[in-house]
């Protein structure tokens, strides 16, 4: 019949325009997670390796932390807080449950020392610690928590405290974030190197001694390259982390929420990162000390000088994927001297396809003089002269 034969062809035409138009997901690995939802990122880029229920809003427990840790070192870089600055501990805080350094009331202590207890041992009171230096309130910290989870434009996430705790008023929302969110978080304080000193941290010591700080993150001693960043475990999120690893330049973030035990949560977590440097390896675009450029400044006494990245550079690349990098060499259009050794003079992008992965500044590998008057007036009369012999020939 006609009928039949013409429904089979428009049939064929709309599934066809339906993949036309599907946004195309890049196939991912196969791992049997018992984790409720999990997720891996490559680090300088951003890309998700694999994800599992990467938005679904669950309790974070105390990873809840890194949000904490991240307003904390933002103080410091913005010189709002001290590290040696001793903090009095207060009734609010020294009542905190769960894990803790047993602070009492009216004790001082270093706020890098308290910063050491949330990120190697998870502790709550000194959150509020911290919250309460910062923000003279635990409140009006947390209100500060939930504006910066929307600057960074974390959509599944809500913190009711500075800690992670969960509510003990059935009626008051509790803390609640994704794996999609913690990774966006991780990522961004991953850009203060003082949290991994802290974090990677296996074992260290408070009060002269007296107090231990025992890393609850397994991953730090028992896998390579792991130096952070947080655990969590409450009865209603069960064992949760959310680590990350660094190996021969190339960095991952791994999110595990909602695994039935501790073991399975680091093992799991293990699996992600493993996959990640598996699959991927470290492209070096240039060496620390490396010339990207050679330069001529004009009104320099001496016109030559070179333009060198100071730091090694090195691009995550899927292994198979190392044409997919590109590098634009943007150098300032007028230089001009005086410079010094280490001044800006312009940049190198790379690219993965058309997605800006990294940008390093070029720098001058000397300090330039400027030219005398004589000498600019000699210069021109040179190249007048070589401009008229060029001429006459």
């Amino acid at each position: 019949m006609v009928l039949p034969k013409l429904f089979r062809v428009i049939f064929s035409l709309l599934m066809v325009l339906v993949l036309m138009t599907s946004p195309i997901r890049a196939e991912q690995p196969s791992f049997d997670l018992t984790a409720r939802s999990a997720l891996l990122m490559e680090f300088e880029s951003g890309e998700i390796l694999f994800e599992k229920n990467p938005q679904e809003e669950l309790p974070p427990a105390s990873m809840a932390k890194i949000m904490t840790m991240l307003l904390v070192v933002e103080a410091l870089e913005q010189e709002r807080a001290n590290l040696s600055e001793q903090l009095v501990v207060s009734e609010l805080s020294a009542s905190m449950g769960g894990s803790q350094i047993w602070l009492e009331p009216g004790e001082e202590m270093s706020l890098e020392d308290m910063m050491k207890a949330i990120a190697i041992v998870s502790a709550n009171d000194a959150c509020v610690a911290v919250a309460e230096y910062l923000y003279g309130t635990e409140e009006d910290f947390v209100k500060r928590m939930n504006e910066r989870a929307s600057e960074l434009g974390l959509k599944n996430t809500y913190y009711s405290n500075t800690n992670g705790l969960p509510s003990e008023d059935p009626e008051v929302q509790g803390n609640y974030t994704s794996a999609r969110d913690l990774a966006v978080l991780a990522r961004e304080i991953l850009k203060y190197p003082q949290v991994l000193d802290w974090t990677s941290t296996w074992i260290d010591y408070l009060r002269d001694g007296e107090s231990v700080l025992n890393n609850t993150n397994r991953l730090v001693r028992h896998y390579q390259g792991a130096d952070g960043l947080k655990t969590g475990h409450t009865e209603e999120a069960r064992f949760c982390v959310t680590s990350t690893a660094e190996k021969k330049g190339i960095r991952f973030i791994a999110v595990i929420m909602g695994a039935e035990n501790s073991k399975k949560r680091f093992a799991e977590a293990a699996a992600l990162l493993s996959y990640g440097f598996s699959s991927y390896q470290g492209l070096e675009i240039a060496g620390a000390g490396d010339i990207i450029k050679e330069l001529e400044i004009r009104n320099a006494k001496e016109e030559k000088a070179a333009g060198i990245v100071t730091e090694q550079i090195i691009v995550p690349v899927k292994k198979g994927e190392e044409d997919s990098i590109k590098k634009e060499i943007v150098i300032s259009e007028r230089l001009k001297a005086p410079l010094q050794k280490g001044d800006p003079i312009g940049e190198i992008k790379i690219f993965k396809g058309n997605l800006l992965v990294k940008r390093v500044d070029i720098v001058v590998n000397r300090d330039v003089e400027k030219a005398s008057f004589f000498q600019l007036v000699m210069r021109i009369i040179k190249h007048l002269l070589a401009g008229m012999i060029a001429l006459f020939k």
